[in-house]
């Protein structure tokens, strides 16, 4: 008879029957392929059902599969009796999972003529009216608060036009035989160590006298025509190519005279050697030189007349070229008489060569020489031509060299004084010619002393040497600012001490301190020639010293400076609004 189809509880998976399949052959003990028949034994089945189940609900704490066609009814079959066999099988979905996929549905919004409805409701308007109001509102106070900030800030001081020979040290190289040796004392030489004057870091070498000069003879003396002891012009032009590839300006030195007693001959004989003057500016002029130099022009009959008219000669082939004239006089009011005519005439003479200089004496010097010069571009050096060691002793060889490179205007040296070259002997040349000292071998033959440390060779890889330190010193004058074209203030310290201020705009500012006496100092810096506004800081930073025992980069107060016997400083402080 037919039975009533089993519900399942809830939870439970509900399996469909199999439909009837054909019968292949008798069943095991004579039955059908169902099993047993309608009238069979009703216990057998009610007690297969229940264990198949008691299966199914087993099964369900994971998901079930069901054969994706009726072939594989064998496959569903095992899955029922707890077999393993799960290929092709996919997931039965419950009525509880169902249910819950449609509570979880999401929430999609207003339509749009919802959203329409509400964005044009009043409130709505006028929150986007103040919003927007906001946002402009705070636009233009940001912009008037960036204009005020702009008005209101400090203005950059407008850097002033500077010429080459303003932005670095120049090199004076008086005799080529003996900064290079007899050997090789020639242009072709000299061609030879400009990779050497770049280490310098120096702006211009001012070269020579080189042409052919007989001795207190005019008519043999021709300034147009080189030596043939140096080299010939094309030598020179080669040298002059060579050089501009470095950044080094050529200056030639054409003191007319210079082997002779009188470097502008006779007095009778002034005309002549003018009109030769002329002649020599402009050829050298053409051939590219960058600048002159004449010495001695104290000599002259009428210097301040003659030094106008060359130097007009000199700016008519570019206001790039440079004239500069030497004298031996330390007079002030000497110097400034001959250099009234001209203007961007650079002087050198021997205004700083007094031999025993105290700090207030220096600060004198200085200070009256700078009033002088007003708004005009000077020069510094201890002489027309010759080494530091002449005139500064070697003790204050460094203090020397931290001043000239730290002063406003142009610092001019001799070939030698980045070592502290002195002196000595040269076959066939004045006695004060001295021998550069590039290595040993640089060594006079009958020197009893080869100290390798005194040459080149030995101090270039030391930092505590002399060219070090004048290396280090022409980097930094030709890259800071407030030591390019910063103002100078002179600061009240003591004796023998000086000191001064330079300052550019809102640059670092530089203070450098000097002792010039054989004991121990305290400085007392007064800051009573600052101008309005400014004022020394309580601590600065230290650059450089040029006694051993102190480190870079220390901070040091300035209520407890003190400074070692012959002691120079070089301090840094940063500029405050």
């Amino acid at each position: 008879m037919d039975h009533e189809p089993h519900e399942p509880s809830a939870g439970v998976i509900s399996v469909p029957s199999q439909p009837p399949s054909e019968p292949s052959g008798p069943g095991p003990q004579g039955l059908g392929p169902q099993g047993p028949s309608a009238g069979g034994d009703s216990g057998t089945m009610s007690q297969d059902t229940e264990v198949d189940m008691k299966e199914v609900e087993l099964n369900e704490l994971e998901p079930e599969k069901q054969p994706m066609n009726a072939a594989s009814g064998a496959a569903m079959a095992m899955v029922v009796a707890g077999g393993t066999e799960k290929n092709g099988l996919v997931k039965i979905k419950v009525a509880d999972d169902e249910a819950d996929g449609a509570a979880e549905a999401k929430f999609t919004g207003l339509s749009k003529e919802e959203l329409l409805k509400v964005a044009g409701s009043p409130a709505w308007v006028r929150t986007r009216w103040a919003l927007l109001l906001l946002f402009w509102l705070g636009w233009l106070g940001m912009l008037a608060g960036a204009v005020v900030i702009i008005v209101q800030a400090p203005r950059c001081r407008e850097l002033p036009e500077q010429r080459w020979w303003q932005k670095g040290a120049l090199y004076r190289i008086g005799d080529l035989r003996a900064f290079l040796g007899q050997d090789t004392g020639n242009l072709a030489g000299l061609k030879e160590r400009l990779d050497y004057l770049s280490t310098l870091k120096v702006k211009g070498i001012v070269l020579g006298p080189i042409h052919k000069n007989q001795e207190d003879d005019l008519t043999e003396t021709n300034l147009e025509q080189i030596d043939p002891i140096f080299g010939s012009k094309e030598d020179f032009e080669s040298l002059l190519h060579s050089a501009k590839k470095k950044s080094i300006r050529v200056i030639l030195d054409l003191t007319p005279n210079y082997k002779g007693q009188n470097p502008w001959f006779q007095s009778i004989q002034t005309d002549t050697v003018a009109i030769k003057m002329k002649e020599a500016l402009r050829f050298w002029l053409q051939t590219g030189v960058d600048g002159f130099q004449v010495r001695d022009v104290q000599n002259l009959t009428d210097p301040s007349s003659f030094l106008a008219e060359w130097q007009n000669i000199t700016k008519s082939v570019s206001e790039d070229r440079l004239l500069i004239a030497g004298t031996d006089s330390s007079d002030l009011q000497q110097i400034l008489r001959l250099l009234e005519p001209t203007k961007d005439l650079l002087l050198t003479s021997s205004y700083l060569s007094h031999s025993s200089l105290t700090g207030n004496h220096t600060n004198f010097l200085v200070t009256q020489y700078l009033d002088a010069f007003g708004s005009n571009w000077c020069s510094w050096s201890v002489s027309q031509a010759g080494l530091l060691t002449s005139f500064v002793s070697p003790q204050l060889l460094r203090l020397y060299q931290l001043l000239l490179f730290t002063l406003p205007g142009t610092p001019v040296f001799s070939y030698g004084d980045e070592i502290g070259l002195e002196g000595a002997d040269l076959s066939g040349q004045p006695a004060k010619a001295p021998v550069m000292l590039w290595d040993e071998s640089s060594f006079p033959n009958t020197s009893a002393s080869r100290n390798i440390s005194m040459t080149v060779k030995g101090q270039s890889g030391d930092p505590d040497s002399l060219l070090f330190l004048f290396r280090w010193l022409s980097d930094q004058r030709g890259k800071e600012r407030s030591l390019l074209h910063g103002d100078f203030y002179n600061l009240s310290s003591g004796p023998d001490l000086f000191s001064y201020i330079r300052q550019w705009d809102q640059n670092e500012r530089f203070l450098v301190v000097l002792n010039f006496g054989d004991v121990g100092q305290l400085a007392r810096l007064g800051a009573s020639n600052l101008p309005t506004g400014t004022s020394l800081p309580a601590k600065v930073d230290l650059l450089l010293s040029t006694q051993p025992g102190r480190e870079k980069g220390t901070s040091l107060e300035l209520e407890h400076l003190n400074l070692q016997p012959q002691e120079g400083l070089l301090l840094r402080f940063p500029y405050v609004a």
